[in-house]
């Protein structure tokens, strides 16, 4: 989807159009912006900004409050669409998926037709905006798709692989930081040719085991498969930030409305998770994941949070560097039907059970009332 939330705002209230919208936290607090109107990202703005920074860019910015389980049940709608044409979605967030439609062309036509299709549907029946990109595999799908933004359609065909990636700089490559174009740089490469012409071995030696990863994906190769989410035996989000963060509030705030995310579609599919993991990752492409095994499984929104939350406070003092992705997965499930009842009622855990509860049910019966769980700094 093309700027989300920004656009979804603006189809409500048509009169914001060819404005720039922001839809994030106040610009008089520790605010920041979730997501930016193509009108607005022409003053240099970005998602994960601070708001304060966002509204010296632009003075005349219209900041609105995020309305997220709003715009959840407009992703549910999205993946209605989705569910049309193939069964095997698997959501990357919100606003964004991969489909594997090998199986549905019989049915629906090539991938081609079945994406011009999807993004019409979207488009008449929902009034939004999306950019499709129709390719062998995930990697260079998703190439695709961020290719040609707003309103994009970009095939990659089998036998145009090379020639298209070719040209592009190394950074497109999935992976690739400031630190990596760095290095790769230093050596004299720029482009996905140059680094594709390089032995693997070398790349390996430069690169350690990315390097095997990069060389990978210069030669379009990527197997992982589409993984929907009932087959799925975890689910996560995770984000990747156009500039690298410091600011420990604004990790954390991004941490919270991924772990909404993530309980959703837990409840959703009546699960609970007994693991929770997250994933930072540094501007010197330093990667760390660090779990928790719960005493008891849990699809409660504030306990999912408190724990991931404990994890990245211990994590971040132990680096320099600031964060270009943050991202939280939860696994090994239990599922309702398998619940035990506790021997002893726990008030406090019963009411947060309640809250998830209420504010699902107003999500699904009265998607346009804003929901939205607060998070107070330290």
């Amino acid at each position: 989807m093309d700027a989300f939330y920004a656009s979804v705002e603006v189809r409500d209230r048509p009169a914001l159009r060819g404005k720039p919208v922001l839809v994030g936290g106040a610009p008089d607090g520790r605010g920041v912006v979730a997501a930016a109107s193509y009108e607005a990202r022409q003053f240099g703005i970005h998602s994960a900004m601070p708001a304060a920074h966002a509204k010296r860019l632009c003075p005349h910015a219209i900041f609105i409050q995020p309305r997220h389980d709003y715009y959840a049940q407009i992703s549910g709608q999205i993946r209605g669409i989705f569910d049309r044409y193939t069964p095997l979605v698997e959501p990357l967030a919100l606003d964004e998926a991969f489909l594997d439609v090998a199986a549905s062309r019989s049915l629906w036509g090539e991938g081609t037709k079945i994406g011009q299709a999807i993004r019409r549907d979207i488009r008449d029946q929902l009034g939004l905006v999306a950019s499709v990109g129709v390719a062998p595999n995930k990697f260079l799908a998703k190439l695709a798709s961020d290719f040609d933004k707003p309103d994009g359609f970009v095939v990659i065909q089998s036998n145009d692989v090379q020639a298209f990636l070719d040209p592009l700089p190394v950074s497109r490559l999935w992976g690739v930081g400031k630190s990596t174009d760095r290095i790769l740089s230093d050596h004299g490469i720029a482009t996905i040719a140059q680094l594709r012409e390089l032995p693997e071995r070398a790349l390996k030696r430069r690169l350690g085991e990315w390097g095997h990863h990069f060389w990978r994906l210069a030669q379009g190769i990527d197997d992982r498969p589409v993984v929907s989410d009932r087959e799925a035996k975890s689910i996560s989000h995770e984000t990747t930030f156009a500039r690298d963060i410091e600011d420990v509030d604004t990790l954390t705030s991004v941490l919270l409305e991924l772990t909404e995310q993530v309980a959703h579609r837990l409840r959703g599919h009546q699960r609970r998770a007994r693991n929770v993991e997250i994933k930072v990752r540094f501007s010197d492409f330093t990667t760390i994941t660090r779990s928790k095994r719960l005493m008891q499984s849990t699809d409660v929104t504030r306990h999912l949070f408190h724990t991931a939350e404990k994890m990245l406070t211990k994590v971040l003092p132990n680096s320099s560097h600031a964060v270009r992705l943050v991202g939280i997965g939860v696994s090994m499930f239990d599922y309702d039907a398998d619940k035990q009842l506790p021997l002893f009622t726990d008030i406090a855990e019963q009411k947060q059970i309640k809250l998830d509860s209420i504010a699902d049910q107003i999500q699904d019966r009265f998607g346009v009332r804003s929901i939205h769980r607060g998070w107070k700094s330290r």
